[in-house]
Parts: structure tokens; sequence; C-alpha cells
């Protein structure tokens, strides 16, 4: 039996017309997902505005995404970012550092073995969006941890329906925001991270940031930052062992 992702793969989907939202952002949306089923297998793709389109969401339309942290290795502290008001979802809101999509669109993109895809995928964007250079995000150095299968509208329109792999990278980064990306971006640590999702009306925060922070991201935090070494510097890859990479995990 087909699932729903591969039902609506195959079905007519809506379209949108774009030409009354930022002419960028309208632009990137022409840029192709990688469809996938639950289990993550690709099936297919499509363009961004199909997939990010409540009315296919609905029908069972799902892709595939990353959400990168980086750490400063001296003192733990996350790189956070806010998304800009030009973005078509989610404008203005709080989140990891970089959160987007490999793409069907390049085809280093879609090497699955070892996660290569997603990690050249994450080099990639940090770039775009944060203007750090890639010689600064090595795709080795990217940790991965696992993925988690979520769906979030962010209006009557539009949504995410993915299937997201969370990265972490310990690195002493240069930020030059893309303004038509980056509203704003800021270094904090646990308390300070705790304090702005405390503080609802001052702050928003995209709904996968929220249910990483909920489950997982406090206690991969306190590991990472147990677990320093030798140079008394903090490294991603030494949480080794700390998630099931192996499955795919919905989170509601």
């Amino acid at each position: 039996m087909s699932s729903p992702a591969v039902l609506a793969a195959r079905a007519a989907l809506s379209s949108i017309d774009l030409r009354n939202y930022d002419p960028e952002q309208s632009r990137l949306m022409d840029e192709r997902c990688i469809l996938v089923d639950e289990q993550d297998n690709a099936i297919g793709a499509a363009d961004k505005k199909t997939c990010h389109l409540m009315e296919n969401i609905n029908k069972g339309l799902l892709h595939r995404a990353f959400s990168a942290f980086i750490f400063r290795p001296s003192d733990g502290k996350l790189l956070l970012q806010q998304r800009a008001s030009e973005k078509i979802t989610f404008p203005d809101m709080w989140t990891n550092t970089c959160c987007s999509h490999p793409l069907d669109d390049f085809k280093e993109e879609k090497i699955e073995q070892d996660q290569l895809g997603v990690r050249i995928a994450a080099s990639r964007k940090l770039e775009h969006e944060l203007g750090i250079p890639r010689s600064q995000t090595p795709v080795d150095q990217f940790h991965y941890l696992t993925r988690i299968h979520y769906l979030a509208p962010s209006n009557g329109t539009w949504g995410e329906h993915e299937v997201d792999y969370i990265l972490f990278m310990t690195a002493d980064v240069t930020v030059t925001p893309n303004k038509n990306e980056i509203r704003d971006y800021k270094w904090v640590n646990k308390a300070e991270l705790q304090i702005m999702f405390d503080d609802a009306l001052a702050n928003s925060f995209t709904p996968w940031f929220k249910l990483i922070a909920r489950d997982f991201l406090f206690g991969w935090w306190d590991e990472l930052l147990n677990r320093k070494g030798v140079d008394g510097l903090l490294h991603a890859k030494n949480l080794v062992g700390v998630a099931d990479g192996s499955r795919v995990i919905k989170m509601t």
C-alpha cells in the first residue's frame, strides 16, 4: 500500500501566485526539495512552493530537511537566528542556527551515505543565510544526531512537513547576515535561551525548534558541556552515542 506522501507525490498538487511576496524569497521557492515517505526513503522531488502549501501537506506531502546547531567551542554558547520579515514561512521567529533543505537540484545533496548530502546542504545554507564561509563549516565536522518527523502550520496557507536531520557543530564562525534571510542573531547559553522561551510575549520561536528544545536540546547540550576535550574546548564529535540516528522519530 502506498503511503500518503507517495500518493500526494503522484497527485495533482495545488499551487499559488507568489507575486505579492518578496521577490527574492519567491525566487527561492522554485528550488526543488527531496520528497520522502515516513521512513525517509526518497520518492521524488517538488518545488518548495508546492512542498510548503498546507493544502498539499494535508494530503501527506513530506520532504527532507535539516536543522543545524552551531556551538562556540570555548563556552558552549549556541548561535540563534531570527528569521527575516521577508520570509514566506514563519517570518520574524527565532530558531536554531540554520534550518533548510538539501535540494534535488544538486546531485551531491542527494547523497544519503553518512548524511553527506544533508551536511553539504547545511554548509551551503550557513553561507547563504549567515554569511559563514564554507571553510569554517567543513562537512566532516557536522555531528549527526537523529531525524524527526513533524508537521507544523505557519498560517492558513503555508506550513512545514519534514523529516528533519539534526546536526551539531562546534566552531568559531564569522557571521555576516544576509538581511533578506536573517533579521537578527545572537549567541546564548542555556539559561539565556530558557529566559527567551519564558518570555513568550517578546519572543516567538519556530515550531521545529520548540519541539527539538522540548525533548532533546537541553540534554544534548548538557552532554556537550560535560564532554569537554583534553584541549579544554567543546567538540560536537564527542557526542557519539548520545542519540539513536537509525530511525525517524515522529513528534507532535
